[in-house]
């Protein structure tokens, strides 16, 4: 009988520079991970330009930085109307948002989702209005988008019978109202067309939820998207701030000089300058 011992397995020797090139591996590979995923996060974060956000939310590139995806609005919400952005959504991480087709905001009173936030990213100010001396929450001051119609794809637009989305705004006679327009196809008939008021609308989306179209012809768009920008060198000589605003702007840089605003207008006004030139 064999009693010998069997050999024992020779483990290599990890010398310090076998150990020290293998940490730098693992570095390498973690950093260039990392950079992956962050790159993944900001291209995300660029492709939603179309994004509606929870009543209060501050505008996009401060929600951005305040918000700290703790999801506590979503599960307060009671509609499940708010979803939390998942890697591939194309959607900046961990963020709140909703479809309004899918499921819109069903203004709740208390806004459930505003109070529960605890950095302030839903801010609780701009859904609040004073009420007997005090401030109470007022989802109708909620400005999460703006309502915009295709006037091309929605029914009404066609001279069809169609108030679909007049019906279903919370804010009944006032976000969107119903006008006559004439028909210009027959001539003889007037239409009844759906008109969005920007200084009431809410956003909810629940006229788009409602719109009756297989592609809603009525939409949600951030407010910016759907109002756009007038340049920096217009001014509404109401608006307080935009007189001191263009008080500290170089007007000379924002004026346009050509050999016709050397002129007096008396010299050019009605009159073909072509048969002044010969």
């Amino acid at each position: 009988m064999n009693t010998q011992n069997p050999k024992k397995e020779v483990k290599p020797k990890i010398t310090e520079r076998r150990r020290f090139l293998t940490i730098m591996a693992q570095s390498v590979g973690l950093s260039a991970l990392g950079g992956i995923i962050w790159t993944g996060y900001v291209e995300e974060a660029k492709a939603s330009p179309l994004l509606l956000r929870p009543p209060g939310a501050l505008p996009e590139s401060d929600f951005l930085r305040t918000c700290i995806k703790c999801g506590q609005c979503a599960e307060a919400c009671p509609y499940d109307t708010l979803l939390m952005a998942k890697p591939g959504d194309g959607l900046p991480m961990g963020t709140p948002y909703f479809i309004a087709r899918d499921v819109p905001c069903y203004m709740c009173p208390d806004i459930p989702c505003v109070p529960v936030c605890p950095t302030g990213a839903l801010d609780q100010e701009s859904v609040s209005s004073e009420k007997d001396g005090k401030e109470v929450l007022d989802i109708n001051k909620a400005r999460m988008g703006l309502a915009v119609v295709d006037h091309e794809s929605c029914v009404a637009y066609w001279g069809i019978q169609c108030d679909a989305c007049y019906r279903a705004c919370p804010i009944l006679g006032q976000a969107i109202t119903i006008e006559f327009m004439r028909n210009e196809r027959t001539g003889k008939h007037a239409k009844l067309v759906p008109i969005v008021h920007a200084d009431h609308c809410t956003g909810c989306g629940l006229c788009e939820h409602a719109c009756v179209t297989e592609k809603a012809a009525i939409f949600v768009l951030p407010r910016e998207v759907a109002m756009g920008k007038a340049g920096d060198y217009y001014v509404k000589g109401w608006d307080k701030k935009d007189q001191e605003r263009i008080k500290q702007r170089d007007l000379k840089k924002l004026t346009t000089e050509t050999e016709r605003s050397a002129k007096k207008p008396q010299d050019y006004l009605n009159m073909d300058e072509e048969l002044f030139d010969e």
